[in-house]
């Protein structure tokens, strides 16, 4: 059979990449929960049948980097088992050593066939409000072992020839908190599936499957071709390394990346990082290698598509037994929002060392989990949302305000939604002043979002970081202000909750997150005057800082 044509390489590229959206869309539509169906907390692929990453959707880097890695550990772990997977069979699992992430995030795989050729692979990865474990919405802070983080799932069939088993929905939902959320998200997953089928065996009746494989390597072969030469065309070879830090309410924790440019390659080394702990920020390997290809790809080229011939061209080396690829059981709940995003900051800043006038300064660094829940009137409720911050300075432009940053792209949740849903009642969400890294290019402001609790009393969970160490400045540029967040009791006394944190909050109590900014780019005394009265007229900086940080003189009209 003749190989496909460039155009029709082209093209079956194309279709697979917009099937991947179209499968977001109908998961977003279908979707049950606030954090799925407002703030997309969900991401959907097409891999080859051995499992490589041939097309993704625009969504959660963190699941789309570990994506490859977590469907190559469940077809290994299938094999080892003597499971084969048919036309109609779903295999569920969100054990994070096979999936690589968090227990939170449950995958559904889907093999797809035409005339008995086995064509590809479909996934989808959500991030479910609650998977049971020791506090409502499942991170929990002070965790010392994976189970406590809720229920673990190893790969098992939810469909068998196209009947649901029962059995296993059941058994999810007696161990979860909110199983109305999680059963309706879970079947959002499988009607993505179904659409994702459905669009691929279009392009094979078209096309056929054999062609269908043959695009699918070529599609992969030229990525790979187009990686290497843009890693050669660099014009630099040599090694940087960067260091950060991961922040424990008893000490610090070290991440260290060495970065190794060479002819066609590149190599992100975490000899030197810190070993893993009995707390929930270690970050299994599929987060690692989501968060230092993220920032790889993010500089070489953020316009590239990502499959798996850019895979090919990163080779990441995470040492056994380290916060970055821990042994199980540890716990890694947080090591999937909040270390990864630490990785992500370490790698970008031996990135600015290897290619200067490139590379952002630090954006927020953190990811702001809260989760609260409880029980009010007979029924479990649970919520759980991320929170933006500010991007770093750029070389050539300030940061973003209020944005979600770096490993996490989802959207914030409506207030609007969250009190039709919750006991709650918002008092703020704004931009928070002077929260911003001074630069010559500011870094962007963190926001303050600030809610009461109406009814009944409630857990509250924080995980966030960079309460200590600030978002970085690059150039001349200064750090951002860290996180701050506290409890304000119905008598005004203020309770400070730090960057991990639970804690019983009753009727009355107001939660007051901040979030951090991000870091500035470039002297701030060089900043452009006209800029700095903007941002005074705007409400984003203060007149002090103005004068203190941008040394800004003549603010009047």
């Amino acid at each position: 059979m003749a190989s496909p044509d460039k155009l029709t390489v082209e093209v079956i590229k194309s279709a697979a990449i917009y099937a991947s959206e179209e499968m977001g869309i109908v998961l977003r539509n279908t979707a049950y929960s606030p954090n799925i169906k407002d703030r997309l907390d969900h991401t959907c692929a097409v891999l080859t049948p051995e499992g490589d990453l041939v097309a993704q959707a625009e969504h959660i880097p963190v699941h789309i980097g570990s994506m490859t890695v977590g469907v190559k550990n469940i077809v290994s772990y299938l094999r080892s088992r003597g499971i084969e997977l048919g036309e109609g069979d779903v295999i569920i699992a969100n054990d994070p050593y096979i999936t690589g992430t968090h227990l939170n995030d449950i995958t559904l795989l889907k093999p797809v066939y035409y005339k008995g050729q086995h064509i590809a692979y479909l996934a989808n990865k959500a991030h479910h409000v609650d998977v049971g474990g020791a506090v409502p919405g499942s991170l929990g802070g002070d965790v010392k072992e994976l189970g406590q983080e809720g229920i673990i799932i190893p790969p098992v069939k939810l469909v068998t020839s196209g009947v649901i088993n029962r059995d296993i929905l059941d058994l999810i939902a007696a161990n979860v908190r909110t199983p109305e959320y999680t059963l309706g998200d879970l079947r959002a997953q499988l009607a993505s599936l179904n659409v994702g089928e459905r669009r691929l065996r279009e392009l094979a009746e078209r096309y056929g499957g054999e062609i269908l494989l043959q695009a699918w390597r070529e599609i992969l072969d030229y990525t790979e071709r187009y990686v290497r030469r843009t890693i050669r065309d660099l014009g630099v070879r040599g090694e940087w390394t960067g260091e950060d830090y991961v922040e424990l309410p008893g000490g610090d924790l070290k991440i260290r990346a060495r970065l190794a440019i060479g002819d066609d390659e590149i190599t992100i080394d975490f000899e030197g990082t810190s070993s893993q702990v009995d707390a929930p920020l270690n970050a299994v390997l599929g987060v690692t290698v989501a968060a230092a290809s993220f920032a790889v790809k993010s500089i070489l080229d953020p316009e590239m598509p990502v499959n798996q011939g850019f895979y090919r061209a990163i080779r990441i080396v995470a040492p056994e037994g380290t916060l970055v690829n821990p042994r199980k059981p540890a716990p890694v709940s947080a090591g999937n929002t909040e270390t990864s995003q630490r990785i992500a900051d370490t790698v970008f800043m031996a990135l600015a060392k290897a290619l200067p006038g490139r590379v952002p300064a630090a954006s927020c660094g953190t990811m702001t989990n809260i989760m609260i829940g409880g029980l009010l009137e007979g029924r479990r409720w649970a919520f759980y949302e991320t929170i933006g911050c500010g991007s770093g300075g750029r070389p050539w432009s300030d940061g973003v305000d209020g944005v979600h940053t770096n490993m996490t792209n989802t959207l914030n949740t409506p207030i609007e939604r969250l009190e039709a849903e919750y006991p709650v009642l918002f008092k703020a969400y704004k931009l928070r002043e002077d929260s911003e890294g001074p630069g010559q290019n500011r870094g962007g402001l963190g926001i303050t979002r600030a809610f009461t609790l109406t009814r009944g009393t409630a857990t509250l969970t924080i995980v966030a970081q960079r309460c200590r160490h600030r978002p970085w400045g690059l150039n001349g540029g200064k750090p951002a202000e860290p996180s701050t967040h506290y409890l304000v009791r119905p008598t005004g006394e203020n309770v400070p909750l730090g960057c991990i944190a639970t804690i019983t909050v009753k009727e009355g109590d107001t939660i007051v997150i901040n979030t951090p900014g991000g870091g500035g780019y470039g002297d701030p005394c060089t900043r452009n005057p006209d800029r700095v009265r903007e941002d005074l007229e705007n409400g984003k900086i203060s007149e002090t800082r103005a004068i203190k940080e941008y040394c800004a003189k003549n603010l009047g009209p």
